[in-house]
């Protein structure tokens, strides 16, 4: 079984990305090959960079860095839910891939974007820039969200269509065989 990781970017009062986050497990779970576990940025709390050594070294002074080194190794793959800023990635997910560099090393990414009507495929297009440079893979398939407000229901849950679920069911299939290939290079 491969391990997982959601990561719930937005940190925003208010935020959709938990309501989509929890649509997307329910998929996920369906996929024998996966163990889940969520990461809430929010939860998390990660401060601004405050290391003062590369991340490279993995030569880190601070607890909650190694203990976010500890969880993000410990992964085979992840799914990142990102809402769309200003055209760009929320900045909490940028400080988090940021903080660390090996261990995101070989591994697979899946970009789950949410938004207005570009349904926050700037946000996802500007993560996989910064993905690819610490040697993560994006997967080309994802799911894109386009007016987030019109899928939420009066108790705040994500309602999907048929469309959007496939998006995710073809993303995690494809999510797997990357998962499969890039542990090889991890050994």
């Amino acid at each position: 079984m491969y391990s997982l990781k959601i990561i719930i970017a937005s940190t925003r009062p208010g935020r959709r990305g938990i309501a989509v986050a929890e649509w997307f497990i329910e998929i996920a779970k369906q996929n024998p090959d996966f163990s889940i576990e969520v990461l809430d940025l929010e939860k998390i709390n990660l401060p601004f960079i405050d290391e003062p050594n590369h991340p490279k070294l993995q030569q880190y002074t601070q607890e909650h860095t190694r203990q976010w080194s500890k969880t993000i190794n410990e992964a085979d793959a992840f799914i990142f839910v990102i809402p769309e800023y200003n055209y760009a990635m929320p900045p909490t997910l940028s400080n988090a891939i940021d903080f660390l560099f090996n261990e995101w090393n070989y591994k697979p990414v899946g970009l789950v974007s949410y938004g207005g009507i570009s349904g926050g495929l700037r946000s996802a297009q500007m993560c996989k820039q910064q993905i690819t440079t610490v040697k993560m893979m994006p997967m080309s398939e994802g799911v894109a969200i386009p007016f987030i407000e019109k899928f939420i229901n009066e108790e705040g849950r994500f309602i999907s269509t048929d469309q959007i679920d496939r998006s995710a069911e073809i993303l995690l299939r494809e999510l797997l065989k990357w998962t499969i290939a890039l542990k090889t290079m991890r050994i």
